[in-house]
């Protein structure tokens, strides 16, 4: 077993989240593991994966703001909102101004109400809304609050989807996570009236992981890094530094006097540099959300 840490992910096209899950239990000879949020099958990029005690961090990373690179075709409307689904309609797109492109962006940034894509992870009465869509059941989700921070449009293509004139944008997409960036091509493409559809999707962060820290699944095979616990932490979180005496009382569960981090979670840590706990201040007092030392 190679220990506990962060192992970030370059995910490849056509291989689930379980799959890489799997493949890095193999690779570290353990089957505690676990990612931070979900990749499609159609998307490449970071994938967050947490190995033995890391596993722990995970779960305040996996609301940890995203950036995306994607590539939305407007003029083509499908079952999934992506390439990989029954195309519902095409419609000429070959008109749109870049004008029209730019407003339909803007009407999309920042605080928005978004419906998640119905084939989407989001569950309906206990069951994946994609399985239920699967099946043949259809599936109406409700809208959600989510913050999409910023929306750039990086080039237009125009060209043609079975002889219908369409238009490729590539773009970049900073936003919070349960944001949906199918959702996102959706939207801007039934705004301009003309439908859209993502074709290529790639995630460049999450949180403050990014393609920088990195590897691919052949990498991987040949020399499985770990970020360790207390690096990942220092990227993710503030960070506490503890005496000697703090640390034992916190590894212990005992509340620290608060320090003014406020409520968000916040890294502890050891005079050695080790990671003690991942805390969160309430009122005067701070006290840990999860024990990592030891």
């Amino acid at each position: 077993m190679v220990g506990s840490g962060l192992v970030v992910v370059d995910k490849p096209a056509g291989l689930t989240s379980h799959d890489v899950v799997a493949r890095i239990r193999r690779l570290a000879g353990t089957r505690r593991v676990g990612h931070a949020g979900t990749l499609d099958p159609l998307a490449t990029g970071v994938l967050v994966v947490g190995v033995e005690r890391a596993t722990r961090l995970l779960t305040y990373l996996v609301g940890a703001e995203k950036e995306y690179l994607a590539t939305m075709r407007l003029g083509v409307t499908t079952v999934t909102d992506d390439a990989e689904g029954e195309v519902l309609a095409r419609q000429d797109a070959g008109d749109l101004t870049d004008a029209a492109v730019d407003a339909g962006v803007s009407a999309l940034t920042g605080d928005i109400d978004q419906v998640p894509s119905s084939v989407s992870a989001v569950k309906v009465n206990g069951q994946r809304a994609y399985a239920r869509v699967r099946a043949g059941e259809a599936v109406e989700l409700g809208a959600r609050p989510v913050t999409v921070a910023e929306f750039e449009v990086l080039a237009r293509r125009d060209g043609a989807d079975a002889g219908v004139p369409v238009v490729d944008l590539d773009v970049r997409v900073v936003c919070s996570s349960g944001t949906y960036v199918r959702a996102l091509a959706r939207d801007l493409g039934a705004g301009l009236g003309v439908g859209g559809s993502l074709t290529a999707l790639r995630r460049t962060r999450v949180g403050p992981y990014g393609l920088v820290q990195a590897r691919t699944l052949e990498q991987l095979e040949q020399d499985l890094v770990l970020l360790p616990l207390a690096e990942a932490a220092r990227l993710a979180f503030p960070a506490r530094e503890l005496s000697d005496g703090e640390a034992r009382r916190l590894a212990h569960g005992v509340r620290l006097p608060a320090i003014g981090l406020g409520p968000s979670p916040a890294a502890a840590f050891a005079p050695d540099g080790s990671l003690v706990a991942v805390i969160t201040e309430e009122g005067p007092l701070a006290r840990p959300l999860v024990v990592l030392t030891g």
